[in-house]
């Protein structure tokens, strides 16, 4: 896997399809968005390296250790801000533009990389709390009053509702937040029920609750994985779609984190 090649739907597709590399990557590279964490530990894989911590040369020569000689970098995706100048059409001037623009570096090694001092990694134990997610994310968790009894949640606007007797209760609350954070509700009230879903956006709102059960070790992770699956052989999931599923699942799992003092 080489940076002109990375495609977050692939990373998401391998991720689907191979249970436990999510939580093993994450607690390898928990310090980079969930898909850098992704991208790190394919590219790994891919090279037979042990999963462990990443840090840049200059990281890694401040803690002791240098980069064995002839490794070779991992890559990961980071923004870089990038000027233009564009004209302004009711004054006629030239204004410069700032904006950001994403791009794959090569500016990492991982632990096993480097030779030098002793290193000590300190491995997190995931952990999320829903009332501070909801508050951080500015979602409100309300009553659950749809008339249909097979409906597992629903969305709408800036707010959510689980069913009392949702099989995985979990994983019903991050598929609908998922809808929040996508943007989904900005179109129209999302219900989700036990059949079948109807579009990309069940999809997506799927994919981040499936990422985010395996970085919790939560169940429903076989049924999430068929949901998934499902449909990807049906409609094949856009990179942007990916980006997108990645984003909001880092986005929810932070909103949720208790910060250590």
């Amino acid at each position: 896997m080489t940076t002109t090649n990375i495609q977050f739907s692939t990373l998401l597709s391998n991720a689907v399809d191979q249970p436990g590399i999510i939580s093993e990557a994450y607690s390898a590279f928990h310090n980079y968005s969930l898909g850098n964490v992704m991208a790190a530990a394919f590219q790994c894989a891919a090279r037979g390296i042990k999963l462990g911590p990443i840090a840049s040369y200059k990281a890694w020569t401040e803690k002791g250790r240098q980069v064995k000689k002839g490794e070779k970098a991992i890559a990961l995706c980071m923004p870089i801000t990038m000027k233009s100048e564009k004209e302004n059409k009711s004054t006629g001037e030239t204004e410069e533009h700032v904006f950001s623009r994403f791009v794959w570096k090569n500016n990492w090694f991982v632990l096993w990389q480097t030779e030098g001092e002793d290193f000590a990694n300190e491995i997190p134990v995931p952990s999320w709390d829903r009332e501070l997610a909801l508050k951080a994310l500015g979602i409100t968790e309300g009553t659950f009053d749809h008339y249909n009894g097979n409906c597992q949640g629903y969305a709408s606007g800036t707010s959510i509702a689980i069913n009392p007797l949702a099989q995985y209760p979990h994983k019903t609350r991050f598929h609908e937040l998922a809808h929040v954070v996508l943007g989904h509700t900005l179109e129209h009230t999302m219900t989700d029920h036990d059949t079948t879903p109807q579009d990309i956006r069940e999809v997506e709102a799927e994919s981040v609750a499936y990422i985010l059960c395996s970085l919790l070790g939560l169940p429903g992770l076989d049924e999430s994985r068929g949901y998934i699956q499902h449909w990807l052989r049906s409609c094949e999931i856009q990179e942007k779609s990916a980006q997108k599923i990645f984003s909001a699942a880092d986005k929810i799992m932070k909103a949720g984190q208790v910060k250590k003092d």
